[in-house]
């Protein structure tokens, strides 16, 4: 069980200047890659400390891959990488927010700008996917 943090620790945490991702126990956090200029969600994938210290050292969205457990860069094999506008992250420092400028064709390994390109439709009774990007 995690230890609660104290008033001040809170505090620095929620309102200071330093950054001190909160990474889950197996030491990633969410980031969430958004077009800086149209603000579509272009990706999510995870983060490791040294995905982000590559990501601020390069300016190039680095991520941690959990199927092949492995750092890489987006677009290292494909080329549509992601430039690196600003880099947020929430309350608690558990998730991030990268905007971005898409360099290539797209972002999903699908070949599609988007790795969201369905919607959930309810049909009832049953629920199933719609393309969005045709």
């Amino acid at each position: 069980m995690a230890s609660k943090l104290s008033e001040h620790e809170r505090d620095q945490l929620e309102n200071g200047s330093s950054f001190t991702p909160k990474f889950s126990s197996d030491g990633l956090v969410t980031a969430v890659a958004q077009d800086a200029t149209s603000g579509e969600i272009l990706m999510l994938a995870h983060m490791n400390s040294e995905a982000i210290d590559k990501t601020i050292e390069t300016g190039k969205a680095h991520f941690w891959s959990r199927s092949r457990g492995k750092l890489w860069m987006k677009g290292e094999t494909s080329g549509n990488t992601l430039d690196i506008v600003e880099i947020l992250t929430d309350c608690d420092q558990d998730a991030i927010v990268m905007k971005v400028n898409l360099n290539g064709k797209g972002a999903c390994h699908t070949g599609r700008r988007s790795c969201f390109y369905r919607k959930v439709r309810s049909d009832s009774p049953t629920v199933k996917l719609v393309h969005i990007d045709e």
